[in-house]
């Protein structure tokens, strides 16, 4: 006789109590005929469930059901037990083997059970969150979040955090406050981590490379969909195993817009609601949300189903600055940085004239915001920002990096003493620091709203 028959199902219901249905060959196979007496009770040792146990003197009965000439055995079970037992869960997982049939809870329905009891456990004793970070780059996103958090009463703790760049990951260790001597870091391609070593998070946070999905990316690298690019377009999947292993109570995911349409996207989403994940999209504009630099990005917040998160209440947590002029450090007319870009002027002429859109962005401070700055910022690319020289019409220049971070609302301190290169590369490929703040701060509101905690008082500016 075969050891056992193993089903994944759902509970059912009638007349409002929890019913079991089985039936067929995968009982018929394990010896179960109809006829046979078992008895119900709740299953012995650490797992929690229902056993049933044949026994000739069970006060329960085996059915049966005829299909053509052929008898099968049924079992219909629907006991106020099984409720009491296994709780509102639905999916369960059924051990058939000689002699008995337990019934325990699905392992995706204990992990989020096993979730929400960590998380509400961790917050209502004032314990901080455990954070876990992928693609940290230098921390800029981590460092929002973690401010948000604070600000609305919520401490954080950076468990881990995995960069491939080691350059990137010493400007984070260097210059940022999230690390505590406790933090593991992680230098290495994401699919080279074991998942099952590193310490146990309640929030998992990546900025996945966008190489891909953006425009640019996929102009760039002649690219039908992001998930041909050599490096990044395969990182989902390893995202997904970090989140099958260390089952995060939530999850931050940013990204470019346009990643919200990728096939990455779509199963990632599909992949995330098997897990019992409630999820919440939506494209933040860091313009809108305190920035002079008006970039867009798409943002993906998972959540246990008992968060009370939503988007509809993210709000801005600082006033934007009335013009570029106000985050320009004084520059001495004759300092090198002013410098003659005729190339791009006449690149210009020559992009219009082939019907393309790239345009230069020169602007003399006066104005109210201006396009994103990506990684190769330092390049001195046509399309974005220069700064017009105050009385030579033929001379610009790039921001500072000090003016970069303010542009977008980073504190200048993690970037303090890298190079201008590097720097400007670290703050082209980070968040909106306000935008992600603001989303730390509305997370971290919901998880003291769903203690019913008071909340202290929240900044009106970030940090």
């Amino acid at each position: 006789m075969p050891n056992s028959t193993v089903i994944y199902t759902k509970l059912g219901e009638q007349r409002g109590q929890k019913r079991l249905w089985l039936e067929g060959q995968r009982l018929a196979r394990m010896g179960i005929e109809p006829g046979q007496t078992y008895e119900l009770a709740e299953t012995d040792g650490g797992a929690k469930g229902v056993t049933l146990r044949f026994t000739p003197s069970g006060a329960r009965k085996v059915s049966r059901r005829k299909r053509g000439d052929r008898e099968y055995p049924v079992i219909d079970v629907a006991n106020d037990d099984i409720a009491r037992i296994l709780g509102e869960s639905e999916r369960v997982r059924v051990v058939i083997r000689e002699g008995r049939i337990d019934v325990t809870l699905h392992h995706h329905e204990a992990a989020t059970r096993q979730r929400r009891e960590t998380l509400h456990g961790r917050i209502a004793s004032g314990q901080p969150i455990r954070i876990g970070s992928l693609a940290h780059g230098g921390g800029v996103l981590d460092h929002a979040l973690h401010t948000g958090l604070e600000s609305a009463g919520v401490p954080a703790t950076l468990a881990f955090a995995n960069e491939f760049d080691g350059a990137y990951l010493d400007a984070s260790l260097q210059n940022n406050p999230v690390w505590s001597p406790e933090s593991v870091a992680i230098e290495g391609p994401m699919q080279d981590i074991e998942w099952r070593k590193l310490p146990a998070i309640d929030l998992l946070v990546a900025g996945l490379p966008c190489t891909g999905a953006s425009k640019s990316g996929r102009s760039k690298n002649h690219l039908k969909a992001a998930e041909e690019h050599e490096t990044a377009g395969a990182l989902f999947v390893a995202f997904l195993a970090a989140i099958q292993t260390l089952t995060p109570s939530m999850i931050v995911l940013e990204n470019v817009p346009e990643y919200g349409k990728t096939v990455s996207m779509t199963v990632i989403r599909s992949v995330l609601a098997s897990l019992d994940y409630e999820l919440h999209e939506t494209v933040i504009d860091g313009w809108e949300m305190g920035s002079l630099e008006k970039r867009k990005r798409f943002c993906l917040v998972a959540t246990n189903e008992n968060i009370p998160f939503d988007f509809a209440g993210l709000r801005p947590i600082r006033q934007r600055e009335a013009q570029v002029a106000d985050i320009l450090d004084p520059i001495a007319l004759d300092d090198p940085m002013w410098k003659s870009y005729d190339y791009l002027a006449a690149k210009e002429v020559k992009d219009k004239a082939a019907g393309k859109g790239f345009r230069t962005q020169v602007q003399d401070g006066s104005q109210d915001g201006y396009g994103t700055l990506g990684r190769g910022y330092a390049k001195v690319r046509s399309t974005e920002l220069r700064i017009q020289h105050p009385t030579d019409p033929a001379l610009s220049r790039i921001l500072t990096p000090a003016e970069h971070a303010r542009g977008k609302t980073i504190p200048e301190s993690l970037v303090a003493g890298l190079s201008a290169t590097r720097a400007h590369e670290i703050l082209g490929q980070s968040v909106i620091h306000t935008a992600f703040a603001a989303v730390g701060r509305h997370l971290g509101q919901a998880l003291r709203a769903m203690v019913r905690q008071p909340e202290r008082p929240v900044l009106a500016q970030a940090a």
